[in-house]
């Protein structure tokens, strides 16, 4: 398993060995040791999640209020994803920052992302599978969003593509408005959470 620092300050990308003959292949996308070596602590895994996106969705940048707050384990299983990473956590030495992950069912590389990042990903396929492990249930009531598009940030989505958006995600404020609103998680807070300690909710979530 290789293991990269991303520029967000926690978050981490994971390249897994592939392990391919005539039947097919094999491939584990979370290994617990290496894991831990790199981020340097354990991954509750409190829920699983699958989506299923055409070519141009973008979902986020989607975000849990802190606390409970939520880490995420991510890799694509079909199909191909620009999977980002914004820092929104105020006080972090990060803040404000992104990164981008490249994924597909052919490296399996994958991303952790730690309590409180915002998360963003954009299917550059049809028939895109992510797939999610989480540390938290997920409560519609406490996920938020930032609008994806907002030119502070310039996240570096491609240029000629028509993106699909969910209106809540159209609608979403900008960071800076987010901000001043007192709506983004507070870096000490995700920090004391970071442990990964499953918060109550019901089972769902639509990323």
């Amino acid at each position: 398993m290789r293991t990269r620092a991303l520029a967000v300050a926690g978050a981490f990308e994971f390249t897994p060995e592939v392990h391919s003959d005539e039947r097919g292949l094999f491939v584990s996308p979370l290994q617990q040791s290496a894991f831990v070596a790199a981020v340097g602590h354990g991954f509750t895994i409190a829920q699983t999640n699958h989506s299923r996106s055409a070519k141009g969705v973008l979902r986020g940048i989607h975000f849990t209020t802190t606390p409970p707050g939520q880490a995420k384990y991510v890799y694509c299983a079909r199909g191909r994803a620009m999977d980002v990473v914004v820092d929104i956590r105020v006080g972090s030495p990060t803040f404000g920052r992104w990164d981008v992950v490249h994924m597909d069912p052919h490296t399996f590389r994958a991303a952790y992302f730690p309590v409180g990042v915002g998360h963003a990903f954009l299917a550059l396929e049809d028939d895109t599978v992510m797939s999610y492990l989480v540390s938290s249930a997920y409560r519609a009531e406490l996920e938020l969003a930032i609008d994806p598009f907002d030119r502070s940030l310039g996240v570096p989505w491609p240029s000629g593509m028509e993106f699909v958006v969910s209106g809540r995600d159209r609608a979403a404020p900008g960071l800076a408005q987010t901000e001043a609103a007192g709506g983004l998680p507070r870096y000490a807070d995700c920090l004391d959470l970071e442990d990964g300690h499953p918060a109550a909710g019901r089972a769902g979530g639509p990323e």
